[in-house]
């Protein structure tokens, strides 16, 4: 798995004892950081790398209209690169999950203002598209295709947007936990700078059965809170950054049985690999970290994840 380490990518981990998933990661999305003149892994390669370090298994992203089609089209073995010569079984450790991101909402709205990041965002063509036309695609794709299993991610972040932009990002929110409810799948939320509300969102309009706070990043408060309603914490690289130690303190706060572990690719790699590009094998080394944190023997926190995986998600 050298090659892994030619494009920029961490150092191979240990394979862990017992399989896991990757709950949460952007297969698409990984070209996008890597230098110019490296070669792109194609799908399969990540499905294979991930597969020698003990992460048998992916829940592949799509948050805008572009990926979320992306992804079904992968899920449906529609993608050249899915299907590669000599490629494992690539759709066997693939489930998606498709959404409107809060910030896309926004620029599907037409109503960004600038927020406390200072900067602005250019529409695409794909933006022109009306916000609750885009849903209503969202909710035809994950229909029709039963190896969708999440809705997401979803949620609210007010580090990218102001007023005008929040409103919206609340009433897309809201439209994808109604949707979540209506099909019966989890839903993953992104939660950024946003906890307050979108704990007051989730207990005004009723979370879905299964409620999953992706690349959890609240402190210990929110995540006693969040074990009370049965809401499930998946955790990412940040957990094992020295000044996170809010996380790990959250980390051990709540039951193992509501815990998950992602990558987020290509973004928030684990220690001490921050700044390089990310992918699903990785989430190897946060599991490690995790284990360490609690204290728990590795293969024990491995088969924990494992079932609380397939109990989200369903079997892949």
């Amino acid at each position: 798995m050298a090659r892994q380490r030619e494009r920029g990518f961490p150092a191979d981990p240990e394979p862990l004892p017992v399989a896991v998933a990757d709950n949460h990661t952007h297969l698409e999305s990984i070209a996008h950081v890597l230098p110019d003149d490296a070669a792109v892994p194609t799908v399969a390669e990540h499905v294979a790398w991930a597969a020698a370090a003990g992460v048998d298994r992916i829940v592949q992203v799509g948050c805008d209209l572009l990926s979320a089609r992306w992804t079904d089209a992968l899920l449906r073995g529609e993608l050249s690169q899915s299907r590669d010569a000599d490629a494992p079984d690539v759709r066997r450790a693939l489930v998606g999950a498709i959404a409107i991101h809060p910030n896309e909402a926004v620029l599907h709205a037409d109503a960004h203002d600038v927020g406390p990041d200072g900067q602005t965002y250019e529409r695409e063509p794909h933006h022109h598209v009306p916000l609750d036309d885009a849903v209503a695609e969202i909710a035809a794709l994950a229909k029709a295709n039963d190896r969708i299993r999440a809705i997401g991610e979803t949620g609210l972040d007010n580090f990218r947007t102001g007023p005008r932009g929040a409103a919206v990002q609340r009433e897309s929110f809201r439209a994808h936990l109604a949707l979540a409810k209506e099909l019966g799948l989890p839903v993953q939320i992104h939660d950024r700078d946003a906890h307050a509300q979108v704990v007051e969102v989730l207990l005004a309009d009723g979370a879905p059965e299964r409620t999953v706070f992706h690349s959890f990043s609240g402190d210990v408060e929110m995540a006693r809170l969040a074990a009370r309603h049965g809401w499930f914490l998946s955790f990412a690289g940040p957990v094992t950054y020295k000044a996170n130690g809010h996380l790990r303190e959250a980390l051990r706060a709540v039951p193992l049985e509501l815990v998950l572990a992602e990558t987020d690719a290509p973004y928030l790699p684990p220690h001490p690999f921050r700044g390089q590009p990310n992918a699903p094998y990785v989430v190897a080394h946060t599991v490690r970290a995790m284990a360490d944190v609690l204290e728990r023997p590795l293969d024990e926190v491995c088969a924990a994840l494992s079932a609380t995986s397939e109990a989200v998600y369903g079997l892949w």
